[in-house]
């Protein structure tokens, strides 16, 4: 049993970027939040609303992609240790 593995590590690879990606995205918003409490100004509350409405939204994302992704590698890491563990079982032909 000889599975080729190279499309699901670029898969794997690929989701793994989409998580850096998320990172860097939730990064960049974030660095324009404002750590004050506005109360009773009516733009900054607004403002502040939207942004953390936006953090949600990325940071739900990102939970969920990150867990696609450490329960793939985790596959993909069994796959290939079950795939080296068959090969190196299997009697020599030809001997």
């Amino acid at each position: 049993m000889n599975i080729n593995l190279m499309p699901f590590i670029v898969l794997w690879i690929v989701l793994a970027t989409i998580v850096i990606a998320l990172i860097v995205r939730r990064r960049m918003v974030s660095s324009h939040e404002d750590d004050t409490l506005h109360v009773l100004q009516g733009a900054p509350v607004a403002h502040q609303a939207v942004l953390a409405n936006k953090l949600d939204q990325i940071d739900k994302w990102g939970k969920i992609f990150t867990v696609i992704v450490v329960v793939f590698g985790l596959l993909l890491g069994a796959a290939y240790l079950y795939q080296t563990w068959v090969q190196s079982t299997q009697l020599p032909t030809g001997a």
